[in-house]
Parts: C-alpha cells; structure tokens; sequence
C-alpha cells in the first residue's frame, strides 16, 4: 500500500490552494461515533455544536479547559479517499471537515484564516499526527505515509474558532490570503 500511496503523492499536491469543496461534515458526539449532518454550528465557546470537544478534548489548557487550538480538524478529501478504502467496516476518522485543499505548511501557514459557510478558523501551530487509532484503521502504511511528509501535513490540519457561524455541504472552503 505504500508504494500506492507515494504514487498518488503528485496528485495530493495539486489540491486547489485557496477555494475548496466541502466534501463531508462529522460530528462526534462521543467516542467512537459519527454523524455526518448537512451543516455544523461552530462556536468560539463550545467548539462544533454537539460535538465531544468540549468535554472530553484531547488537549487541555493548564485550567484544565479544552485546548481552544484543537476545536476542528480539517483533513484533506484526497488523503482520505486513499486511506479509507473500507467504508463499511472502518470508522471515518473523525475530522469534522473534509476538503480538497492543499494544507501544507507552505499553503497554509500557521495562523492562516479560513472562512468556512460564515465562520472563520485559524490554523493552529499545534499539529495533527497520525496516532495509533489512524494505524488501527487504516493499516501501519497510511501512518507511515503520512508521518514521512511532515511539511505537507497529510493528516490535515488542526483549528481554532475565529468566528462563529455555520458551514454547510454546500459552503466552500477559502482561505483567507
């Protein structure tokens, strides 16, 4: 799977840099589930609407507040059609925005806005790895693939919350330049 993986590498890159389609919304109310509406409501406060960020977010401020850094993750649509062959069986990985958009460190600088529907998210300087549950279901290749490309950040990017507002299926992701 890896030499698949690095042979679709030029295609990844091409992804549009500034204006993207959204290809999937996730919401995920806990641990292990998914819903996948037709719009999010994001929220400087509370992170995505009914989203676990909230309460059970993986990074804490030293209050013990969730991380205001990590309230969205954004992955990209082509990294994720290769990865996720197994739609059945195999759980989405959880990002709750899924676009075709370059999120190299290049294209999107640490700090960079994007308005997504009518909200606005900043690109955190906290990273999004690949971690042990991104090996379980989608195999040691796609870990290695994706940690052996650093600057491109395959995994997508992490954000924080500008601006409040809703995005839509129907919305495009732009970044603001």
């Amino acid at each position: 799977m890896l030499s698949q993986f690095n042979a679709a590498l030029p295609n990844v890159i091409l992804a549009p840099k500034t204006d993207a389609v959204i290809d999937c919304l996730c919401l995920r109310p806990d641990r292990g589930t998914r819903a996948f509406p037709d719009h999010l409501t994001l929220s400087q406060s509370h992170g995505v609407i009914g989203d676990r960020w909230l309460t059970t977010a993986w990074l804490t401020l030293p209050d013990g507040r969730p991380d205001p850094r990590v309230q969205i993750s954004i992955l990209p649509q082509r990294v994720l059609d290769l990865v996720w062959q197994d739609r059945e069986n195999i759980v989405h990985p959880g990002d709750q925005i899924v676009a075709d958009l370059d999120m190299s460190e290049e294209n999107l600088p640490i700090g960079t806005l994007i308005r997504v529907g009518s909200a606005v998210l900043r690109v955190s300087d906290e990273p999004n790895y690949g971690c042990v549950k991104w090996k379980v279901r989608y195999g040691a290749d796609a870990l290695k693939w994706v940690e052996s490309h650093p600057k491109l950040r395959l995994r997508g990017v992490l954000c924080s919350i500008e601006q409040d507002g809703v995005v839509t299926l129907q919305d495009r992701l732009q970044v603001l330049r």
